[in-house]
């Protein structure tokens, strides 16, 4: 802990700090230092969807006391205190996924163990690769060197026969290195309305798994189909604990000791492109766990694995070479938080068939070799919970992990988690902050590149794509609006169009014709710019346009001088509908045909917007 002459430094400097900050802020607002609250860092803070508050700045005021080291409990610096440095977490990558010939699966999974991938995440059954075809699968895999996940939905124990008799011909030195994880996943699978095995065939499996000499979990606690559904950080790691909670119920009451119970189960979590929540979720995820292990008399068996996949809900269809970057956060983000295998999606995963002119190939190639450049390239794997002593992601770290005990507890509240689940608490929680989370992004307070900010409208049209996914993607709203401009494109040749209308030399203009454009390509809107517009000239644009509707762009003082007179003659010369990018304060008193039809602001919903203007435009 810091001396008393360190904290009397600390204080004073932050002190400093806040004197700095309330005159940048006082200037930024024109007002006076004295009208700013007496802590006016406080206005610079922001909240996360679960109410946590994240401060501007973390100094040694916010220091908390040291964790215990990796492998202990309460396991928030990790599970395993004997990872290997070298190597790091474990590369996972998913196979099987509607293929069926065993044998291109098997030449797959080779091919990815030769370059870098180190866990096998395979999915089966239905359209995807066969349970029986297994053997074939895993012909040439070295089962103590490569963990093997299983998805195999209403087929978990199928697939698990035929996975236990392959380990009954499997001559290891150590049959314990060999690590199998059957992925029955009744009370997620419940949440998420696919196919699984029941609870009870589920305590069946893990029992048999308890008794084999290898390193078996039956149970996977997919917490990422909260997440997909559009849960927070807390509320996602919450609701996978209370099904943990029930799973180890179940458990028990079939025979299975404490400890025996808790090595049955893994957990799955999405990783997305906010790092330092990502960092911050893994490691209050351990310690939540932890402490139900704790309650439950076995705390040193409260160390469940991790296993993160980069968020389904957080990819693009649009502009989809920008998922890379979200990717690469998230696995960074996942790395750094502790998990020990990490799964990368493919940039093109949420495009039904994969981006065009994209072999899958390159796809999976890219996902894997995006965890390969970490931890070959940038050594992330050489430290074992490097945040740690950080000021803020230890603060983040208490707070999410306050914020999922609490969700645990609400949901053990409304009688366990099938309970909470069955009467709609969980999903009404989970819309609540999905709601929230949509209102930012169609307020485009949150960016999400290439969709609603930046976007690309000379990307070639999609192909329909499948709508019943059951991830609440972020971007969807709004790719749903270009879905609707490449349908008009289709039947008319060209996107639907607006005229902007620039008043003043492009140094004026400059800023809100870019904003006004930016805005409506997120809705698959083309802009017609003229270059700056006097009265006289503006029916020859509209004229060489053909558009019906026009937004006038100018600064404050021209709009005062120049804004009615514009609308007049927009009006004069065939414009149906005018906008105007900036607020209505001009035109507060003004009424008739001077004043424009609406007004473009950063404030407005632009999904509803876009929406309305689409419909207006035959689109």
């Amino acid at each position: 802990m810091p001396s008393a002459t360190q904290e009397d430094a600390a204080r004073s400097a932050y002190e400093a700090w806040q004197k700095a900050v309330a005159t940048v802020l006082a200037k930024s607002r024109r007002v006076d230092v004295a009208d700013l609250p007496p802590e006016p860092e406080r206005l610079l803070e922001t909240h996360t969807y679960d109410g946590v508050t994240v401060s501007p700045l973390y100094g040694s005021q916010d220091e908390l006391v040291d964790r215990p080291l990796p492998g202990v409990f309460p396991f928030v610096r990790g599970r395993d205190s004997g990872r290997d440095v070298n190597a790091g977490w474990k590369v996972s990558a998913r196979y099987g996924i509607g293929q069926t010939d065993a044998g291109a699966v098997n030449e797959s999974i080779l091919d990815g163990l030769n370059n870098g991938v180190s866990a096998l995440w395979l999915r089966l059954g239905g359209a995807d690769l066969a349970v029986e075809a297994l053997p074939v699968a895993l012909n040439g895999v070295l089962w103590d060197l490569a963990p093997v996940v299983l998805d195999a939905k209403a087929a978990t124990s199928d697939a698990a026969d035929v996975v236990f008799g392959i380990l009954d011909g499997v001559t290891v030195q150590d049959r314990g290195a060999i690590d199998v994880r059957l992925g029955a996943a009744s009370l997620t699978s419940r949440f998420a309305g696919t196919e699984s095995v029941d609870l009870d065939e589920t305590v069946r499996l893990a029992s048999r798994a308890a008794q084999r000499a290898e390193t078996v979990r039956a149970i996977t606690i997919d917490g990422t189909v909260f997440h997909n559904a559009g849960a927070s950080d807390a509320q996602e790691v919450g609701a996978a604990v209370a099904a943990g909670l029930d799973y180890l119920r179940a458990l028990t009451d079939g025979g299975m000791s404490v400890g025996d119970a808790l090595r049955q189960i893994e957990f799955r979590f999405a990783a997305t492109d906010d790092q330092f929540q990502t960092i911050a979720k893994f490691r209050a995820a351990r310690s939540v766990w932890a402490r139900v292990a704790q309650v439950c008399g076995a705390p040193a068996d409260g160390g469940a694995p991790q296993h993160a996949v980069t968020s389904e809900a957080m990819m693009a269809q649009r502009d989809p070479w920008v998922n890379m970057l979200r990717t690469t956060l998230a696995a960074f983000g996942a790395g750094v938080g502790g998990a020990d295998a990490v799964t990368v999606l493919p940039f093109d995963a949420a495009i039904d068939g994969g981006a065009a002119g994209v072999s899958k190939t390159f796809a999976a190639r890219i996902a894997r070799n995006t965890q390969l450049l970490l931890l070959e390239e940038s050594h992330l794997g050489r430290v074992l919970d490097p945040g740690a002593g950080s000021w803020y992601i230890e603060q983040l770290t208490d707070d999410v992990a306050a914020k999922a005990w609490e969700f645990t507890q609400a949901i053990e509240s409304n009688g366990g988690y099938v309970s909470a689940l069955d009467s709609g608490f969980v999903s009404g929680e989970i819309d609540r902050v999905r709601a929230l989370r949509d209102s930012d992004i169609a307020h485009r307070r949150t960016p999400v590149t290439g969709v609603n900010e930046f976007p690309n409208l000379a990307e070639e049209p999609l192909p329909p794509q499948s709508t019943d996914t059951g991830v609440a993607r972020y971007g969807a709203a709004f790719e749903a609006l270009r879905d609707r401009s490449d349908a008009y494109l289709k039947a008319h040749g060209s996107r639907p169009e607006i005229l902007l209308a620039p008043l003043g030399p492009i140094a004026e203009h400059n800023v809100r014709t870019t904003f006004a454009a930016n805005l409506l390509a997120s809705g698959g809107i083309h802009t017609e710019n003229p270059g700056p517009l006097t009265a006289d000239a503006v029916a020859a644009a509209v004229a060489a346009s053909g558009a019906t509707t026009a937004v006038l762009c100018g600064t404050d003082k021209r709009y005062a001088d120049e804004a009615r007179g514009a609308v007049r003659a927009l009006r004069k010369a065939g414009i149906e509908r005018v906008l105007l990018a900036g607020p209505d304060k001009i035109f507060a008193d003004v009424t008739g045909d001077e004043r424009p039809d609406g007004f473009l602001t950063m404030k407005v919903d632009a999904v509803a917007v876009l929406s309305d203007l689409l419909d207006t435009l035959g689109a």
